[in-house]
């Protein structure tokens, strides 16, 4: 099979595509799946990020993907089987390796592809998604008619956030620095777009929020607009801390608001989560978003679509950060 990796190389990641390799055998609580489609996610092309070791050496790339089932593993996992999954049934869900011919997926991150949904639109659901139900529902405790800040909107972490927010009755601010894809994405329900890439979004949420601040702030951003964030969070709001797209990892920390507004801050990344605690957000979103995916409440936004072949083209263009939504690379039709 064919099967992408991604290695750091003094400071910089390179991919390299490996072919004849053996397709990976299921474990037990596992499915092994045909990659129809994977979704393209800013954070693993990034060094920075932490999420490769420059002496790790190359490593499997991509971590969603959309797919049939070809194998089922023996035995019992440990948190027991979350579906009875057959050979032949079409799933999506997180997994290592996505950019492949085959790829594992843990049972209890699998999904049935939701009607009306094509393999690229499942592909670009689970993680920004999953992250989206972290810090919207689980962590966020967003309600309908709630004003939801995200800065960096046009992300695809922060286009999933601004459908799912609307989905549940909420009101959104957005930034970003392109006119043109803030009145892309008012077509998508956005109700205030702020043209910026930087902390000058204050006046603009106290006008909206009419002097209340917002009840959720969404940071995809970095340490550049982290103050402003918290100035921007009405009493007993949170923020999410996403993203550092703008490579400051620190930044100012308002303690009298802090203390006197009762804020919360968090942390969204499944980094160091155990698989059990990521099963736990895959649960709820199948009990929670699954059905909006199905009924049509709740779709994703996919930019573009590249052949397996051009995952590296695909890549340039994620950096010229000029898409809305998700970007997604096809499965191979060579299965050897």
């Amino acid at each position: 099979m064919r099967a992408y990796r991604i290695e750091d190389r003094d400071g910089r990641l390179h991919l390299s595509l490996h072919e004849g390799l053996a397709r990976p055998q299921p474990g037990p609580g596992q499915l092994l799946i045909r990659v129809k489609a994977a979704g393209l996610n800013r954070g693993e092309f990034i060094a920075g990020h932490g999420l490769h070791s420059p002496h790790g050496g190359a490593k499997p790339v991509g971590g969603e993907a959309s797919g049939v089932v070809v194998a089922c593993g023996d035995g019992d996992s440990p948190a027991g089987k979350a579906q009875a999954w057959r050979v032949g049934d079409a799933v999506f869900g997180r997994c290592p390796g996505a950019f492949a011919d085959y790829a594992l997926m843990d049972v209890r991150e699998a999904m049935p592809v939701p009607p009306g949904l094509d393999w690229a639109h499942a592909a670009s659901v689970p993680l920004t998604f999953m992250v989206g139900y972290d810090m919207l529902v689980q962590q966020g405790g967003l309600k309908a008619g709630d004003w939801l800040l995200v800065t960096g909107i046009a992300s695809g972490v922060g286009v999933s956030a601004l459908l799912a927010a609307k989905a549940m009755g909420a009101r959104v601010i957005g930034t970003s620095g392109s006119p043109n894809k803030l009145e892309r994405l008012k077509g998508l329900g956005l109700d205030v777009g702020v043209c910026t890439r930087g902390p000058d979004f204050l006046e603009a949420v106290q006008a909206a929020t009419q002097g209340q601040g917002v009840q959720l702030a969404i940071n995809t951003v970095g340490g550049g607009v982290f103050a402003a964030c918290v100035e921007s969070l009405g009493f007993e709001g949170r923020l999410a801390m996403v993203g550092y797209v703008d490579g400051l990892l620190s930044a100012p920390l308002d303690l009298q608001a802090l203390h006197a507004k009762r804020l919360r801050l968090f942390g969204v990344s499944n980094k160091l989560r155990s698989a059990q605690q990521k099963a736990q957000t895959a649960a709820g979103f199948r009990a929670d978003w699954w059905p909006l995916l199905a009924d049509g409440r709740l779709r994703p936004v996919v930019d573009q679509v590249w052949p397996f072949g051009e995952l590296q083209a695909a890549r340039v263009a994620m950096e010229a950060d000029r898409h809305v939504g998700k970007l997604v690379l096809m499965g191979s039709e060579d299965t050897e």
